[in-house]
């Protein structure tokens, strides 16, 4: 069975979303990737990261929103879920990492 891949999007992909990579790197089922809905992002979304992805995981309503209006069409059978972490935390911050487990992880586990 190959692993579930999941995208995880932030704004900048440089605090959030390679926080959430970097923890669920080597998570059971799972393969994950990161990047970013801003055009300075370290690493710009791009078509083929959505393509790639069956999970897209955001950090916030307006990054579904964002993601909706450029890629609309390439989501239709994509699952995307919602966090609701706000831009709060530095990169590998011990409360971000908790967060993401307990909002991600029980998720990740079902799926992957």
């Amino acid at each position: 069975m190959s692993a579930l891949r999941v995208l995880f999007l932030c704004s900048r992909n440089r605090l959030r979303s390679p926080t959430a990579e970097q923890v669920f790197r080597e998570w059971p089922g799972v393969a994950v990737d990161s990047a970013g809905l801003a055009p300075d992002a370290e690493t710009p979304l791009s078509a083929e990261h959505v393509d790639w992805a069956e999970l897209i995981v955001v950090m916030e309503h307006a990054h579904r929103r964002r993601l909706q209006s450029r890629y609309a069409r390439q989501l239709k059978d994509k699952r995307v879920v919602v966090l609701g972490i706000p831009d709060d935390y530095d990169f590998m911050q011990p409360e971000l990492v908790e967060l993401l487990l307990r909002k991600a992880g029980p998720l990740l586990s079902r799926l992957g």
